[in-house]
């Protein structure tokens, strides 16, 4: 008799809870004028499943992330991942968000080996985010 997939266990139920809790009701859903110089915007995909995922952050003149929000279309993976990863770099400054690993968003949300690319895209949004909002304060000196 073959193994029991890895889906079908309590484990699951109580693994995707919190996939399940932020795709249902996600945190920080919208979009914030990229033209705004306090707006970083990170646009990331996955071409292998084609998950796209536009995280900003808005971070005030001393480089702290004051608000964030995201639009991703993809799994409920990748919304669950945007989600807390928006939920995360409020309040942090630039460079604390980018010591968000993907590898902590992963195990937050219990997602399983074949979803973690969802939990990259997020680290890689906000790197891309903090990346672009660095770009145009640089530009403006």
């Amino acid at each position: 008799m073959p193994p029991a997939p890895p889906w079908s266990g309590t484990n699951h139920r109580t693994g995707c809870a919190q996939v399940v809790q932020h795709y249902e009701k996600p945190s920080n859903v919208g979009s914030f004028d990229k033209n705004d110089p306090n707006v970083g915007t990170g646009l990331v995909g996955a071409p292998a499943c084609g998950d796209v995922m536009k995280l900003q952050i808005k971070v005030d003149d001393d480089g702290n992330i004051t608000d964030a929000c995201f639009k991703t279309f993809g799994c409920g993976s990748a919304i669950a991942s945007s989600s807390v990863a928006t939920d995360w770099v409020k309040g942090k400054s630039i460079d604390e968000a980018v010591t968000i690993k993907n590898k902590d968003i992963a195990k937050h949300l219990s997602l399983p080996p074949v979803k973690l690319h969802c939990s990259m895209l997020a680290e890689d949004a906000i790197k891309a985010a903090v990346k672009d909002i660095k770009l145009k304060r640089s530009n403006a000196e």
